[in-house]
């Protein structure tokens, strides 16, 4: 076998194969004695009949499909492991000649891993906009724990209010005709959550236990249900009962509730100093994600079609995942969407194409500057993944495979580029944007 290669784009090559003829006659032969038993030949016993007899009436072709199968898989590998070519997808075939006595001759197109024509990605500027945490950010963080160790107390001396918890009958109309899903009992709505459709909450405020009202709200036009899009409706509501949360005092005693802390002096103090950090977490991620794409930007690739699509179906996939932790399933987001999995799949297109080319040119970089972590920045991110997933650092050890192990030398080696990167970068602060006019109203 021989074969010659051509590197026809930044993403595709070309291998043109010749097989020798006596190799590929004697794949014909096995190919014969493989099938010869499925022929069924006047005046021959089944599986007697010669070759040429069989070939004389089924067409020298019925052997060619075997035979190529038999030759040209091996003849392709062994190429391109010697080649050292480094194939994102299976190769489109063009037969250019085949039959007994003949060489077999085949043309194989294949994308392949592309070139990535760096740009500048050293010596950058960028300018980010950074958190700062307010004390807007710290009381709500407070929130969130006087929330858990909140109750409930039912109100009996008055009316629904905004942030009340209300238990209610509806039956919904359009046009007086009742419509499905618009009907229920002993419902729970938060007042002000906007869990309804716009202006039903609001209407119910004032309502007392046991009052029953006509609300007339219009559907948005924007609605899942396509038979309800911008239709005006009625909802006639009754108020089972009312009843409000009750949040705890700001006080030590609230603090020892919720923490470790005796005082909420020093309580508070720790909230604070788990927000900076994680703002300052985040700040720095805003600045290597945009040292990154302004890096992507600047370099220049031509990305196999396929790569992108693989990325879409894996994004997909976490999509489905997620949706799936939540109780939620990707059949009933595309019903309430309106779309079908390849038009949510378009939508994803461009975000793929970016996220392959900053992969691509992160793998450029690294073999670029020949960055590779030693043993020290691997061993930290094997701890930093065992911490992540609640595992005793030695336990982890023993479950990591190779194929783990190599994604986290991976993952380590990407944090070297990024750190090259920040290195020699300028990084200007960017002022938060004025809120607009119709927004500060």
């Amino acid at each position: 076998m021989s074969y010659t290669y051509e590197k026809i784009s930044g993403n595709k090559a070309k291998l043109t194969f010749v097989i020798p003829a006596e190799e590929f006659d004697k794949a014909m032969q096995q190919a014969f004695l493989k099938n010869r038993n499925r022929f069924n030949i006047p005046g021959w016993r089944k599986g007697k009949a010669p070759r040429k007899v069989v070939e004389n009436m089924y067409g020298e072709g019925v052997f060619y499909d075997d035979a190529f199968d038999a030759v040209f898989p091996d003849a392709y590998d062994a190429a391109i492991t010697e080649s050292g070519l480094e194939v994102v997808d299976r190769p489109e075939l063009n037969v250019e000649e085949i039959g007994s006595g003949k060489d077999l001759k085949v043309v194989a197109e294949v994308y392949v891993y592309p070139e990535v024509t760096l740009g500048d990605y050293k010596g950058l500027t960028v300018e980010v906009e950074k958190q700062t945490v307010s004390d807007a950010d710290i009381d709500a963080r407070i929130d969130q724990d006087r929330a858990k160790v909140s109750s409930t107390e039912e109100v009996l001396d008055r009316p629904v209010e905004e942030g009340d918890s209300v238990n209610l009958n509806y039956a919904g109309t359009v046009d007086g005709v009742a419509f499905e899903g618009g009907t229920a009992e002993n419902q729970s709505l938060t007042i002000g959550s906007h869990q309804f459709i716009p202006g039903f909450e609001e209407q119910m405020i004032g309502m007392c236990v046991a009052e029953e009202r006509d609300l007339n709200v219009k559907f948005p036009e924007d609605y899942h249900a396509e038979e309800l899009k911008g239709k005006d409706a009625v909802f006639h509501v009754k108020v089972n009962s009312i009843s409000r949360t009750v949040m705890p005092e700001l006080d030590d005693d609230f603090a020892a509730d919720v923490s470790d802390f005796s005082t909420f002096a020093e309580y508070r103090e720790n909230i604070v100093k788990e927000l900076t950090e994680r703002a300052e977490k985040n700040n720095d991620a805003a600045v290597e994600n945009a040292l990154v794409e302004k890096a992507t930007a600047n370099a220049t690739v031509d990305i196999p079609p396929v790569m992108v699509e693989r990325q879409v179906q894996a994004m997909l996939r976490d999509m489905e995942r997620n949706m799936q932790r939540q109780g939620f399933t990707m059949d009933l987001f595309l019903k309430y969407t309106g779309q079908t999995r390849e038009q949510l799949a378009d939508s994803y297109r461009g975000q793929a194409q970016e996220r392959v080319k900053v992969q691509l040119v992160i793998d450029a970089i690294r073999k670029a500057e020949a960055l590779e972590p030693d043993e020290a920045e691997l061993n930290a991110q094997i701890a930093e993944q065992a911490e992540r997933m609640g595992m005793e650092l030695e336990q982890f050890e023993k479950t990591l495979t190779a194929e783990q192990r190599e994604y986290l030398t991976d993952t380590a080696a990407v944090q070297k580029v990024v750190d090259l990167i920040k290195s020699t970068a300028t990084v200007t602060e960017k002022a938060p944007e004025a809120p607009k006019a119709e927004d500060a109203e």
